[in-house]
């Protein structure tokens, strides 16, 4: 390898291309950037200099016939050698041209922290594709996920996420299995929940390893999946070249028509288009050929040409090019590309001074859920409770959706007629809505459907709280609410043998007592005192011995009970205090008979009850009456949750006394029935309204203890979340809801409201 003497014809400048056998791909994109670089129009070429491609095939991973393919290529007089891709023999190659001061242009991976006077590679340095990774999850708020690699070299491009303190990432780790068969490790990815995973691997296996999760059931729309190749788009059926090849003139259609798709020649590409002489003059000095000579052979300086390579700084087919003081590639951009209905769309960008930065609106997202809804079919699971969700009642076999009907069935027609798409109903074994163990943290009924991605959605009378609310999505309340105490309604008292006394209470008889009593005194000492209340008993002697008063005590008493009750006596006063202190009284007597004949004739006809119990408080306060909820449910997640002594005494008290939880909120109802007023229910305000609609002989007792939301369930991170909502809050604005909420509360009712009309009348 000592005859290093370049070979110039015709003012060509000789570029070696080593490439593996059968890497078509590369050799197409070497040839069209040597071709783009000869057919811009510069000083290149107006100095009749052409660049000519000399290309060496060798076989991958074979140093010791790429070591003899670089010697031929020096003795050729090559001002330059590209390639090859795999790393083995690549090292080798870098090694030998750093010795000749040659240059080599290299657009693989390279993991290592230094860089020979003579290398250029385009490739970004693992440190910054690291924190562009992480920039990326932050970006899109992941909590926890699992990083599945393949080689050792994938640790190292991760390795920001990887230092990244417990606290912010809940990380797991996992290598895919060597070979073609990838399930295994899929499948327990699967079963221990992860739903994020950040996929590294060969970019010609991202599509089999894509196909075995959608086997198993990793592809749904729960499952989020980032890709670390820099090119993997181009790796899909169907897929052409990314957004960003977007260069106008012919040479275009060429590049594009051939298939470049390889991540690397990509930054090959990059590397010599916007300005092609500009960047080979800078690198190898082409103004002049001589110089070109002397640089590429180190005679004037052997780091002139380490120098010049330092200061590249343009633009090129994927954005700027730069590199850092140690020759590593710096300051690049990156696109955020996802994968759409139609295919991959440029979703936002990242560089290492703005960090990453999602583009697309609001809009745009929400435009694709919806596309994405259409003509899906989703999965339903529900719990039975009246009216939301029931069985319907029919002479004939029913199949599908059409055995169910309810509340729930009309809002979930209304919302899939809205968005186009189609449901199955399936009801969640044992009725059981969702709680979560506290000791194991596992959690069961519909709530475990959505965390296993075996339901699409869940609905019935489902309240959104805070535990379930950390555990999957709601989607915007459809009806709001409070729990409250439903009893036995109180009976009718018999009638006591002084039931006459009721209208009044006992303090009103005793203050009318006093005052009868008082007024009757009044009047016999004013009628002592006044001379005109004396009267001569025999009116035929104008001059008697003695005068009598009709005052006595016994007649002053007389006189007021008469007065009370309107019948009148023969006495009547004469003298003025006498008779202002009788008028007093009969305006007394007039108020209070007049009273008491109102309230008496509404106590007769009016049906009273006599209640043990009007509120929570009066409930904690005694033991006689034992009271329960729905051991599921989030009623009795309320009590156990809170921090009011009232409600805690409650819990307390449910909590150790068996037997008052009941399986279901029917059960609760039936419960109050058959207990005859020893047991009151608690339970959410609009089942109460429901119920007491239809049994005649129950009540709601006090207010509402809270302020609670029924909502639609989905599993965490569903994209369809925020279209349901928006398709629940158009139906609350167009008053849909309210409609459906009377159709079925009222539906079938009307005899409790009949018998309350009956017995008022």
């Amino acid at each position: 390898t000592n005859n290093l003497n370049p070979a110039r014809r015709h003012n060509n400048i000789l570029k070696g291309g080593l490439f593996d056998r059968g890497d078509l791909r590369q050799e197409v994109a070497f040839q069209y950037a040597v071709d783009r670089v000869n057919s811009v129009k510069s000083s290149f070429r107006r100095s009749r200099s052409r660049l000519q491609p000399v290309i060496e095939h060798i076989p991958p991973y074979d140093s010791f016939h790429a070591s003899k393919r670089v010697c031929h290529l020096l003795r050729s007089g090559v001002a330059a050698i590209f390639g090859p891709q795999s790393g083995q023999t690549s090292a080798h190659v870098q090694s030998i041209c750093d010795a000749f001061a040659v240059p080599h242009i290299e657009t693989r991976w390279d993991y290592r922290m230094r860089r020979d006077d003579y290398s250029v590679n385009l490739y970004p340095h693992p440190s910054s594709l690291s924190k562009a990774y992480l920039d990326l999850v932050r970006l899109f708020g992941w909590t926890s996920f699992c990083i599945l690699y393949e080689d050792n070299e994938g640790l190292i491009r991760l390795q920001e996420l990887l230092k990244t303190p417990p606290q912010e990432f809940e990380i797991s780790i996992r290598q895919l299995d060597r070979g073609s068969d990838f399930r295994p490790t899929l499948r327990e990815i699967k079963r221990l929940g992860d739903t994020n995973i950040l996929l590294d691997c060969q970019t010609d296996k991202i599509v089999e390893v894509l196909k075995q999760a959608q086997q198993i059931g990793m592809m749904t729309p729960y499952n989020n999946f980032i890709i670390t190749s820099l090119v993997s788009h181009h790796h899909f059926p169907g897929e052409s070249s990314p957004p960003w090849m977007g260069v106008s003139d012919g040479d275009t259609e060429y590049q594009l028509r051939m298939g470049v798709s390889d991540g690397d020649t990509e930054y090959q590409l990059r590397m010599g288009v916007s300005d092609g002489d500009t960047e080979y003059q800078l690198r190898m000095g082409v103004s002049d050929g001589d110089t070109e000579y002397q640089l590429r052979m180190g005679v004037s300086d052997g780091d002139t040409e380490y120098q010049l390579r330092m200061g590249v700084n343009m633009t090129g087919l994927t954005g700027h090019i730069e590199f850092d003081s140690l020759g590593f590639r710096t300051n690049f951009d990156l696109d955020i590309v996802e994968l759409d209905l139609q295919g991959f769309v440029k979703a936002g960008s990242w560089n290492l001074v703005l960090g990453a930065n999602y583009t697309r609106t609001y809009q745009e997202v929400h435009d694709q859920a919806i596309r994405g809804l259409k003509n899906k079919t989703l999965i339903v699971t529900f719990a039975f409770t009246d009216p939301y969700i029931m069985r319907k009642k029919s002479a004939h076999s029913l199949t599908g959706n059409d055995r169910f009907e309810g509340f729930c069935v009309s809002l979930l027609d209304e919302i899939s007629a809205l968005l186009g798409f189609n449901y199955t109903l399936v009801p969640i074994k044992d009725n059981v809505y969702g709680t979560k163990n506290v000791e194991t943290g596992e959690w069961n009924g519909m709530i475990a459907e959505l965390l296993s991605q075996r339901a699409d959605m869940a609905i019935t009378d489902l309240t959104i709280n805070y535990e379930r609310e950390e555990a999957v999505d709601f989607t915007m309340p459809f009806m709001n609410l409070g729990i409250s105490i439903i009893y036995k309604k109180p009976q009718k008292m018999a009638p006591s043998l002084f039931s006459f006394l009721s209208p009044l209470s006992v303090e009103v008889w005793i203050y009318m007592i006093t005052a009868y009593v008082g007024v009757s005194m009044i009047l016999y000492i004013l009628a002592r005192f006044t001379p005109y209340e004396w009267q001569n008993p025999h009116p035929c002697d104008p001059e008697p011995e003695s005068l009598e008063n009709q005052f006595t005590m016994v007649n002053c008493m007389w006189f007021a009970i008469g007065s009370l009750m309107q019948q009148g006596c023969d006495i009547l006063p004469h003298a003025v205090s006498t008779r202002m202190v009788a008028g007093m009284w009969w305006f007394f007597t007039l108020i209070m008979i007049s009273s008491y004949t109102a309230n008496l004739a509404a106590f007769l006809t009016v049906e009273r009850m006599d209640s043990p119990i009007e509120s929570a408080e009066d409930l904690s306060k005694q033991t006689k009456i034992k009271y329960g909820a729905y051991r599921s449910g989030s009623t009795a997640a309320f009590f156990r949750d809170s921090t009011l002594p009232t409600y805690q005494r409650m819990w307390q008290y449910m909590n150790s006394t068996p037997g008052v939880f009941v399986d279901s909120n029917a059960d609760g109802y039936q419960r109050v029935q058959d207990d005859n007023g020893l047991y009151a229910f608690l339970s959410e305000s609009t089942s109460i309204e429901y119920v007491t609609e239809r049994k005649c002989d129950l009540v709601q007792v006090g207010g509402l203890l809270d302020s609670k939301s029924y909502g639609i369930a989905l599993p965490p991170g569903s994209p369809y979340t925020s279209v349901i909502s928006d398709a629940v809050l158009s139906l609350h604005e167009s008053s849909t809801i309210q409609v459906l909420k009377r159709k079925w509360w009222k539906k079938g009712q009307g005899k409790c409201s009949k018998v309350r009309h009956c017995t008022s009348n």
